[in-house]
């Protein structure tokens, strides 16, 4: 995001912001309040990752006084929201510092701003959700909060229901990061389960099971789909203490499937280039990805693969695009996504190479015709 139209001082605090906070802020309806020159822009819209949603603040500087501390408006169920007030928690020292003592040309303390407003934000919603009239939620509370990261939210609207919501970071003995060769990623990979109780309503004797579901960080994706995993039923009478730790044992044994399952990946590109060559260009960590240049006759094309966490459960799909043939955006001609030939995960990698290649040696004479067609087109 450029930051030339905001004053140089607040340029700076938003700068810091984003690249040095542990949460995935971003900033959107950007406008001035400037009385003078409206062209100068002083006040947006944070968008907070919080309980596996996001709430959105205004933060409000003047530009015509720069010196000043921003203000800040809290989304609109929040209006019992007063973060300064003992009445949540103590006021955290850095918060009340950065308060009290805000110096503008310091550019680290909106983030300090931030995380002490969004610390006391998750206290403040802890209180909100403990004083529900429910004793389930009560008591899941009581046996979850001696884990680390637990937050929680309590919706409700005109048109729907009072919920709880929970973000459980799942507790497993393994540090994900490390367990991939050469892993890029950052920040350390999280797995969360998010549970929504209904309220339960006088008038109803049996409360309704939770909503599950599994949210993960989007750099896990490259190794690992949360979504490909099928959740433990959740039995009657069941809480949070004992559901946990079977489903962290589940995802821990998908985890090391997934990681073995890129040397079986790493296996199947090797395999191919006994029929192809080597690779125009394939992706080194997770094995995701891998292009080769491959020929029918006088018509060379690149054959793209893309292959699946599930493999080779699940066969990789192709894409075939040609060297020779542009279409009306002067863009190579390629073909849709191919997912349809033989395939059988019981193969061993050689075989499957092979028989893929025999598909790719028939399917070449029909991408040809196929692109000239394309090229008669136009």
């Amino acid at each position: 995001m450029a930051f030339e139209a905001f004053p140089p001082l607040i340029a700076d605090q938003l700068h810091y912001l984003l690249n040095h906070s542990p949460d995935s802020i971003k900033i959107k309806n950007v406008r001035s309040g400037n009385r003078f020159n409206p062209r100068i822009l002083d006040r947006f819209t944070l968008v907070i990752p919080y309980c596996l949603d996001t709430i959105k603040w205004d933060v409000i500087y003047n530009s015509e006084y720069p010196a000043a501390p921003p203000d800040f408006i809290f989304g609109p169920d929040d209006e019992d929201f007063m973060p300064c007030s003992s009445t949540i928690t103590p006021v955290d020292s850095l918060l009340e510092k950065a308060l009290s003592e805000w110096n503008n040309q310091d550019s680290t303390l909106l983030l300090v701003l931030i995380q002490g407003l969004r610390d006391q934000y998750v206290a403040y919603q802890r209180k909100r959700v403990g004083q529900v009239d429910d004793d389930r939620v009560k008591f899941e509370i009581s046996t979850v909060l001696t884990r680390k990261g637990i937050e929680m939210q309590m919706t409700s609207g005109a048109d729907k229901p009072e919920e709880v919501k929970f973000a459980v970071p799942l507790v497993m003995d393994m540090n994900i990061n490390k367990l991939v060769v050469g892993c890029p990623w950052k920040n350390e990979q999280k797995i969360y389960l998010q549970v929504v109780y209904p309220i339960l309503r006088k008038y109803e004797s049996k409360p309704s099971s939770p909503r599950l579901k599994l949210v993960s960080s989007s750099d896990l994706k490259a190794l690992f789909s949360v979504e490909d995993v099928k959740l433990p039923p959740w039995m009657d009478g069941m809480c949070l203490a004992e559901y946990l730790p079977h489903l962290e044992e589940t995802i821990e044994r998908q985890i090391l499937e997934a990681v073995s399952a890129i040397v079986v990946r790493r296996s199947f590109v090797e395999a191919l280039t006994l029929f192809l060559g080597r690779p125009l260009e394939a992706d080194p960590t997770f094995c995701r990805k891998a292009s080769f240049l491959a020929a029918s006759g006088p018509f060379p094309f690149v054959v793209h693969f893309f292959f699946p966490t599930q493999f080779p459960k699940l066969q990789p799909a192709l894409m075939l695009q040609s060297c020779q043939h542009l279409n009306q955006l002067s863009e190579p001609v390629k073909l849709n996504l191919l997912t349809d030939y033989p395939w059988s995960p019981r193969w061993e990698v050689g075989r499957m190479a092979e028989r893929l290649c025999d598909f790719l040696t028939d399917e070449a004479v029909n991408f040809k015709k196929y692109c000239n067609e394309a090229l008669l087109q136009h």
